[in-house]
């Protein structure tokens, strides 16, 4: 028998194992099994290519090192690809650790929108940038509509800036519980930026998303992401 390469050793060498394998799910399931290339399967494979080579056509010794090289990668990229998997997993259980911590706390988060509850305010704050002389603060309700719209000054030279929302709608009137958006624009110097208002919110529930494995943060102000969070009190 002639044979050049490790491949064409293997195919052959399954060819007639597969011809005296018997039909049942054992055995193909072992044979299954018994063709599957390990290590120690490699190195006889290419024992026998080169025991079995045609003396008057050998194969070119470059060829294999080629073989165990390439091998050899491929077992290293396996091993790479399962440590990976096993850090990745690790770091999920980690996260989800820090997060199921936090259940029952109060956290401060970037997000646009805070939750008014009957007969109270809503308390946000900002960090303006340094050029800002004042902030306009936006609620609208679910619908988009705009429920109120008060001003707000900040400290000189900017940076935190505390607000908070009466709870009143344009006509005085109490505005109904629910979960408001909140839009801050700093004026200044000329020229406007929008700014992303921050909440606090207890921490009432974990959850995972399994595309992503971002976790998030089911606060009474609604899902906040971890990433946004700023602040645990």
């Amino acid at each position: 028998m002639s044979v050049n390469s490790v491949g064409a050793y293997a195919t052959q060498t399954a060819t007639a194992a597969a011809a005296t394998t018997s039909s049942t799910s054992s055995n193909s399931a072992a044979g299954t099994a018994a063709t599957q290339l390990s290590e120690s399967d490699f190195l006889s494979l290419l024992v026998a290519q080169m025991q079995d080579q045609d003396p008057t056509q050998p194969a070119d010794p470059t060829s294999f090192i080629n073989q165990i090289a390439t091998f050899s990668e491929v077992n290293s990229m396996d091993s790479m690809q399962n440590s990976m998997s096993n850090l990745s997993s690790s770091m999920l259980a980690s996260q989800v650790a820090s997060g199921t911590s936090l259940i029952g706390q109060q956290i401060v988060a970037s997000t646009t929108t805070a939750s008014l509850t009957s007969g109270g305010t809503v308390t946000g704050a900002v960090d303006a940038p340094s050029s800002a002389t004042s902030l306009q603060v936006q609620v609208a309700d679910a619908d988009g509509a705009t429920v109120s719209t008060f001003t707000v000054t900040p400290p000189s030279g900017g940076g935190d800036t505390t607000f908070t929302w009466n709870g009143l709608n344009t006509s005085g009137a109490a505005a109904p519980t629910g979960t408001y958006t909140f839009s801050v624009t700093a004026s200044g110097d000329g020229s406007s930026s929008s700014l992303t208002p921050m909440f606090a919110s207890t921490v009432e529930s974990v959850s995972v998303n399994p595309s992503t494995q971002a976790l998030t943060l089911n606060t009474s102000a609604g899902a906040v992401p971890l990433s946004s969070v700023v602040q645990v009190q």
